[in-house]
């Protein structure tokens, strides 16, 4: 079969889509400072205010003056957990409840907090990755001020049951904070039936341009600047506005909500379309993460007797780019953090690949892949000294 370039990372980022590339670049002639009064600086402003509203229609809000834009999904994270920091300091709750298999930019904010005195709960999940909502209710207490947790987690596609976790922090009397980076534009996401304080988003997941994000913040839930100076974004966030990134943000949003329910029924059919070939394909191999509540993009994949690292180069070789279900970390190999807590062991964790699949995935990409990776697994495990 002739070599064919198959991206299969979207997870990781996703293509600047051709009509916003083409907004962006006319917005370039629109270069005023949209904090400026006069009619360029007007015109500058009325944009950011359209896209601001467009990605609050996305994620079913109100009101969109509490969508602060800001630089990405880590700066609106970490600006939920500085706002704890301060109302910790301040009040008599300072318990932060969040889960084993968060974003490492939660993950380390939590760890930051624990650090200053913050008592923190890092919850188990089940073996598909749902957090379990038992010891979610025995953790959370008229101590708790925040229990934070993904709406859809970006290793292995796990949607958690975000009404029933938002229930149990507000009959606490705690905040709720979602990352919600991999679920905006991927499935239907609503802030008002999730029940969130907090939500985080980031551009570049939705075939936008990188470098700028999202936070919702509730009217009525405090929010401490993470970045001081200027009255920008009703003082929650200072800064030059980023009006090419808003506006491209603004207009990705749109395409995807315009498109959610198509794109969700196509890439979940190639997805189990993949899913099954590998299974059929290949003997022994773990399906990760839910086998239901999965984003329909996601397929994390364990193969017994071969190295992660092995098989990502091994597809690259074939132009297949994907992403390993390890991370590297100063220089050594350490297995997920997903996967480990969901039960798999340090050594079906690190052969573990994530294909996340896209708008721009085909079936015959799909073909391709399940073409290759037989034979790629097949003969990496005829190497290994691992029985599998």
């Amino acid at each position: 079969m002739e070599r064919r370039l198959v991206y299969m990372d979207y997870n990781a980022t996703t293509p600047l889509r051709p009509e916003v590339k083409a907004a962006m670049i006319e917005d370039l002639e629109v270069f005023a400072n949209a904090s400026s009064m006069h009619e360029a600086g007007r015109r500058a402003r009325a944009r950011v205010e359209e896209a601001r509203a467009r990605v609050a229609r996305l994620v079913g809000a109100d009101d969109p003056e509490r969508v602060i834009f800001t630089s990405g999904g880590s700066e609106s994270n970490n600006t939920v957990f500085a706002t704890m920091f301060h109302l910790g300091r301040a009040g008599s709750r300072r318990g932060i409840v969040t889960t084993k298999i968060e974003h490492p930019c939660v993950l380390n904010a939590a760890k930051w907090l624990e650090a200053e005195g913050f008592p923190v709960t890092f919850l188990d999940v089940d073996e598909y990755g749902m957090v379990r909502l038992d010891q979610l209710r025995a953790s959370v207490g008229p101590d708790t001020l925040l229990v934070s947790v993904m709406a859809a987690n970006n290793e292995i596609g796990t949607i958690q049951d975000m009404a029933a976790i938002s229930g149990v922090a507000k009959a606490a009397g705690a905040f709720f904070h979602s990352d919600a980076t991999q679920a905006v534009g991927k499935v239907r996401v609503d802030v008002r039936e999730w029940g969130v304080d907090y939500m985080t988003m980031s551009c570049h997941k939705l075939y936008g341009p990188k470098g700028v994000g999202a936070l919702y913040a509730r009217p009525g839930a405090p929010l401490e600047p993470l970045i001081r100076g200027g009255h920008q974004e009703h003082g929650f966030r200072a800064g030059t506005y980023n009006n090419q990134g808003i506006l491209g943000f603004g207009l990705a949003a749109d395409l995807a909500r315009a498109e959610l329910d198509e794109y969700s029924a196509r890439v979940r059919a190639l997805r189990n379309r993949m899913r099954d070939g590998i299974v059929a394909s290949v003997p022994k191999v773990r399906v990760n993460g839910h086998p239901e509540s999965v984003l329909p993009n996601t397929l994390n994949v364990s193969f017994p007797g071969a190295e992660g690292e092995a098989i990502l180069l091994s597809l690259d070789l074939e132009g297949i780019r994907v992403s390993t279900g390890s991370a590297c970390a100063s220089g050594s190999l350490e297995p997920s953090h997903v996967l480990l807590a969901t039960g798999v062991g340090p050594e079906l964790a690190h052969g573990s690949i994530r294909f996340s699949l896209g708008r721009d995935t085909t079936e015959a990409e799909v073909d391709y892949v399940v073409s290759k990776i037989g034979p790629i697994i097949a003969r990496l495990r005829a190497m290994s000294t691992v029985s599998y």
